[in-house]
């Protein structure tokens, strides 16, 4: 399937922000079953962007506006050619051992309920990580509701399962937090999911998981919709939790009231065959 994207995050300020860096993991990466054909990003302000790669693998660009702004829009745009690989991944780029992944952070800290739930689900059936993790996406479907809405939104996971509802980012914390106590190594995965109606216009980016299963590596799941992610996602970036894997982060100086708007189409076509 060949995906195609276009992101606007878009800024106004009060008044004109100064020393504004904004820190973008907003491309992705080839792997198997993903190939990125292009990708480009753009500002409305002058200004240096700087690709970089973090501690996870993940490409990171650093914005710096050359003068004070009171608006500033970032646009990403691109294709990429993708297959699905039934959730298995394989071919990223790997900087950190396995054991990394079982750190607790405070959005995926796990309440005495969460751990309890996530004890129930592993002796509900067949011991196999595989077969359990799948138990536990439709576990955490089932006991927390799957709302649309921005990240901005999202909680720390044992507040999100007492709840009993959250955004994707919720969900995905609350898988995290159930699979590290259970002793499976898993993280956050941000990136674009094209919708299953076909309609392009969606609410924001999208966000995952992939847990460790032994003797055949990183899996993928997405609990919000109980699936293992197929060729209508795009894999950006991976993270502990959101934050370490967010689209754009930054800070600034002054500017007063900040206002956001996000603007994202992501459609689907199919991606041209050779004969």
């Amino acid at each position: 399937m060949r995906i195609r994207v276009v992101h606007e995050t878009i800024y106004t300020y009060e008044q004109p922000a100064r020393g504004l860096v904004q820190v973008l993991r907003l491309t992705p990466r080839d792997h198997d079953g993903q190939y990125v054909r292009n990708w480009r990003i753009d500002t409305t302000v002058d200004g240096r962007l700087t690709a970089r790669e973090d501690g996870f693998g993940n490409v990171v660009h650093w914005f710096t506006p050359d003068e004070p702004s009171d608006a500033l829009t970032i646009r990403v745009t691109g294709e990429v050619d993708t297959d699905d690989t039934h959730g298995v991944v394989r071919g990223t780029v790997e900087r950190l051992p396995d054991e990394f992944y079982l750190r607790d952070t405070d959005l995926c800290a796990a309440s005495p309920e969460l751990h309890a739930f996530a004890e129930r689900v592993a002796a509900a059936g067949d011991a196999a990580a595989l077969a359990l993790l799948h138990r536990l996406m439709g576990a955490v479907q089932g006991a927390v509701v799957h709302e649309p809405g921005p990240a901005a939104n999202a909680v720390p996971a044992d507040k999100a399962f007492a709840a009993g509802r959250g955004v994707c980012q919720d969900l995905a914390h609350v898988f995290i937090a159930a699979a590290r106590h259970i002793g499976i190594p898993a993280r956050y995965v941000a990136g674009y999911r094209a919708r299953d109606d076909g309609q392009a216009d969606v609410e924001a980016p999208h966000g995952w998981v992939e847990a460790l299963v032994p003797n055949l590596g990183w899996v993928a799941f997405d609990p919000s919709f109980d699936v293992s992610p197929s060729d209508n996602y795009i894999r950006v970036a991976t993270g502990l939790d959101y934050l370490g894997a967010a689209p754009i982060r930054g800070s600034r100086t002054g500017g007063g009231t900040e206002t956001l708007d996000v603007k994202l189409r992501v459609e689907q076509g199919r991606a041209a065959t050779q004969s």
